[in-house]
């Protein structure tokens, strides 16, 4: 076995790990820390099929900013772990239906691989100094330069909703009213006191 297949069951193996523990922690900013786990681990496994800028933008765009916003609404929201609990039981089914569906696809992708390759030599050898990096950058912003755009625009949508849920009202919550700061005269927070000069003894 060679190093690099070595260090894709590493990296596979605590990837299906973390995702196991991410729907099974009962805390769920333990759940959202071991979602890093994973991403971490993806973007390993990413490294290793060449795919250097998909990694690091797994790293900075999802661990680096995503996961920083979920772990803020998860601890801001008032969540209900027993309403949680009940839900996982109730959806427990469809998930494990889907579970088995994925599963089925990526058995038949392999097969249809191992098929294709005794077939088919494979991929065509990249050129001398090709760089992923920048071929996905021209395809992005050529062909998919308006798929890029919506997607930055659902991702500022959901940052709106975040935001949107933790402003929402509750008992103890201090809100600031800009139109009562700004309308506030010097007089009604400043009481000037007049007092006689103090002589030197």
């Amino acid at each position: 076995m060679s190093f690099e297949k070595f260090l894709f069951y590493v990296f596979a193996a605590f990837l299906v790990l973390a995702a196991v523990m991410v729907i099974t922690r009962k805390n769920p900013v333990h759940s959202a820390l071991f979602l890093v786990l994973a991403f971490f681990n993806s973007a390993g496994l990413w490294m290793l099929a060449e795919a250097e800028f998909l990694a690091i933008a797994l790293v900075l765009v999802y661990v680096g900013a995503v996961m920083v916003l979920f772990l803020f609404v998860v601890m801001m929201l008032d969540v209900d772990v027993e309403a949680a609990k009940r839900g996982l039981t109730r959806y427990a089914p469809l998930g494990i239906g889907l579970a088995l569906v994925m599963a089925i696809e990526l058995i038949n992708v392999i097969w249809l691989r191992k098929a294709v390759e005794d077939d088919v030599v494979g991929f065509a050898a990249t050129p001398e100094g090709y760089n992923n990096t920048k071929a996905l950058g021209s395809v992005l912003y050529t062909e998919h330069v308006y798929a890029f755009e919506i997607a930055a625009v659902i991702l500022l949508l959901a940052i709106i909703a975040a935001i949107t849920l933790t402003m929402r009202k509750r008992p103890g919550l201090k809100v600031q009213n800009i139109a009562k700061q700004v309308a506030v005269r010097a007089k009604d927070r400043i009481r000037v006191v007049k007092m006689d000069a103090e002589k030197k003894q």
